[in-house]
């Protein structure tokens, strides 16, 4: 299924899309989000009660699929055609660096280019959504932990990033990274290693990989991340970005007010956003 949070009428619930539409989950259970139906293990019994929408999906305003995860886990230099043109990478452990929740903005939302600089770059990914609790996670278990899969935009403001050796800041101003349109769970996907990434910026080809070229994979992921924090459901983990970033052009490429930049991950869906200066 295709799990959404969404706002209508000013007020927030979570539901899935059924017949082009969205099913609102809080109006047939004791669930207000997707984070607490993950949490209380309750997916798979709501979605038995989704057989008809409640609102068109132009009638409710999307959110990302957590609004308030917890953790957000981001990966850098996950693919070798990324290090390779930034120079970097290539250490026996995965990068990891964070996002706040307030970084972030729902498919059809507005990023920001903040005032501050004029490096906004963008970087399409897939995001992991646990769905089980778990530390010191083995590999092979790793499935048995994932609710489901988005697109993320882990937009950069590349100025910022490279203040110090610590990603923090240029990862963290408000609404710069997108994601969404929603959660697909599991069973939606028959091959994880054929999902495919594709950003567009202004309808032009950025950049373009399957998730078989990350350097260290889902099961990588989950397993390393789960040695130094207990993963908890709701959490995401962003697992990367291809080649073909802007601040590795020649010359730069950096998003401004009007771009529209598209991450579409096949087969999960397509995450649209418009950059605004603020």
């Amino acid at each position: 299924m295709r799990w959404v949070s969404f706002e209508k009428s000013g007020r927030e619930s979570f539901g899935a899309i059924v017949d082009a539409g969205v099913a609102d989950a809080a109006l047939r259970s004791s669930c207000q989000s997707l984070k607490q139906a993950l949490a209380e293990d309750q997916l798979a019994d709501i979605a038995s009660r989704l057989d008809k929408p409640d609102y068109a999906l132009d009638e409710v305003t999307l959110l990302p699929p957590l609004p308030s995860p917890d953790k957000i886990l981001c990966v850098g230099l996950n693919y070798r055609e990324h290090q390779e043109e930034t120079g970097r990478g290539g250490e026996d452990n995965p990068t990891i660096f964070v996002r706040f929740a307030a970084a972030q903005v729902a498919h059809g939302q507005n990023m920001v280019r903040p005032r501050e600089s004029n490096t906004l770059d963008y970087e399409g990914e897939i995001a992991l959504v646990i769905g089980k609790a778990g530390r010191r996670v083995e590999k092979e278990n790793w499935l048995r932990h994932v609710a489901g899969f988005s697109c993320y935009n882990d937009g950069s403001v590349r100025e910022y990033q490279r203040h110090t050796s610590q990603f923090t800041p240029g990862k963290n101003f408000p609404a710069t990274g997108g994601f969404g349109p929603w959660m697909v769970t599991p069973d939606h996907i028959d091959d994880f290693d054929a999902i495919e990434i594709t950003t567009r910026l202004n309808g032009t080809v950025m950049q373009n990989a399957k998730a078989a070229q990350m350097v260290f994979g889902f099961a990588d992921l989950i397993a390393y991340c789960s040695t130094f924090t207990e993963l908890v459901a709701g959490d995401v983990i962003v697992t990367g970005t291809p080649g073909g970033v802007g601040a590795a052009r020649n010359p730069p490429l950096f998003m401004d007010e009007g771009d529209v930049v598209e991450v579409q991950i096949d087969p999960i869906g397509t995450l649209r956003n418009t950059i605004v200066v603020g």
